[in-house]
């Protein structure tokens, strides 16, 4: 009785050569894995995939919590506190994401630090370098708009002075307090657009 070979391919692989066939899968594996690195690898090359992976679970506990967030000013803050309080592991998906987006900042800062310092802005990757400082400013528009989320004393009065802050930029600084605050004080106007442009502009804007 001939033994039964070992060597044939399981559903798995055949599902990644399938991809692969269609999409060059191992050719982006090797290309994103096996990439020689000059100089050699080093502490300071690791900002960027700190960057991509603190990201990625900001985008998993950002999901996971609009399934029980209220973004209106009547349940915000109540909303915020059943998460805390009533949602299983709701306190470390919350704390997470809080500590995320400030991780994510000093990431960031970090890595434009880095690509400062080292002058690997400079010809030919002037538009990388420019990317760079608009992902910056996305990161931190990220930061400001959920701030505002959890409706609480501290939040609303940060949100207030940072509008007011940004009514003083030239040109367009009236018109941008004037558009995030949706009236004369913040309401539920205010949160709303935060949260549209928390959970929908600035996303789409990250992925364009």
């Amino acid at each position: 009785m001939s033994d039964k070979t070992t060597n044939a391919p399981n559903a798995f692989e055949k599902v990644v050569d399938f991809v692969d066939e269609r999409v060059g899968l191992k050719t982006i594996q090797a290309k994103m894995l096996n990439e020689p690195v000059p100089g050699g690898s080093r502490w300071a090359y690791a900002f960027g995939s700190c960057l991509l992976f603190i990201f990625i679970m900001q985008v998993v506990t950002g999901i996971l919590l609009m399934f029980y967030y209220v973004p209106s000013t009547d349940h915000a803050y109540a909303s915020t506190q059943y998460i805390i309080h009533e949602v299983d592991y709701g306190w470390f998906l919350l704390s997470y994401h809080f500590w995320g987006s400030s991780a994510m900042v000093v990431m960031v800062f970090a890595h434009m630090s880095q690509v400062f310092l080292w002058g690997a802005y400079k010809k030919p990757r002037e538009l990388i370098w420019l990317v760079g400082l608009a992902l910056f400013g996305l990161v931190m528009a990220f930061g400001f708009t959920g701030y505002l989320l959890p409706w609480d004393q501290r939040a609303y009065w940060a949100t207030v002075v940072g509008v007011e802050i940004m009514d003083k930029t030239p040109i367009v600084g009236d018109f941008l307090s004037r558009f995030l605050k949706g009236g004369p004080t913040p309401g539920q106007m205010t949160l709303s657009r935060f949260f549209v442009i928390h959970v929908m502009v600035l996303p789409a804007g990250l992925m364009g």
